[in-house]
């Protein structure tokens, strides 16, 4: 169902267990039943999901401003807005801030998007992070180390210093976790604000030269080794 863009994967579990999808007939409370789509029918509240479709993967350079949503309660513009000769509904595969920009997939594969999401297939993301003050090579010792937060620990990350005066560091970091708020809260432990948050690297691809508010659509290579990194090829 999350393949059909249906609902996510969590929301499908609790659909089937609450009764609301049949196989082939059948209602199914198990979760884990087998069935292939497109050859077995598969309906929710009565109502059959749709076939396969053809898969699309886009990456955009998100600019500052944008919701990482199809939709904002708020009216904030959304970066779906941004896709202007994208006719396939697509959803963004997990999230960048209001204020962050930088790289962000977006896909009507709920499978790939999952995957890429889950901490437990630990796709490393990369992020050029401009943060208030000189940061000390203790601040960098302990974000590599990971810190506590209010929600748990972070787990450690990769960190290098590009450049720093009296006013501001420039820091590149590499993390596999997906924490809310991840690297800000992190960098406010050490004791800096960030100023300036841009994802530059996703699993295998980096953001290269898309200008910002640009997407394009991933080459079939890219897809490929993208597959490869969560075990779907």
């Amino acid at each position: 169902m999350s393949l059909a863009g249906i609902s996510s994967r969590r929301r499908a579990e609790e659909l089937i267990q609450e009764g609301r999808v049949a196989l082939n007939g059948r209602v199914v409370k198990e979760l884990g039943t087998k069935a292939t789509w497109g050859a077995d029918t598969i309906e929710v509240d009565g109502k059959g999901i749709p076939g396969p479709f053809e898969r699309i993967y886009i990456m955009l350079n998100k600019p500052f401003g944008y919701v990482s949503s199809l939709r904002d309660p708020l009216g904030r513009p959304v970066v779906t807005d941004l896709l202007k000769g994208v006719q396939q509904r697509v959803y963004p595969v997990g999230r960048l801030d209001f204020d962050s920009m930088g790289l962000l997939f977006l896909t009507n594969d709920g499978e790939w998007a999952y995957r890429l999401t889950h901490p437990g297939f630990h796709v490393p993301k990369t992020y050029k992070l401009t943060v208030k003050g000189k940061i000390s090579q203790t601040s960098i010792d302990r974000l590599r180390k990971g810190v506590l937060l209010e929600d748990g620990y972070s787990g450690p990350c990769k960190v290098t210093l590009v450049s720093q005066n009296e006013r501001q560091s420039i820091i590149r970091v590499t993390v596999t976790s997906g924490k809310r708020h991840l690297l800000r809260r992190m960098l406010e432990a050490v004791g800096h604000h960030t100023l300036h948050l841009i994802r530059t690297g996703f699993g295998t691809l980096e953001l290269g030269q898309l200008k910002n508010g640009a997407y394009r659509y991933l080459e079939s290579q890219e897809i490929e080794q993208m597959k490869k990194l969560v075990g779907l090829a």
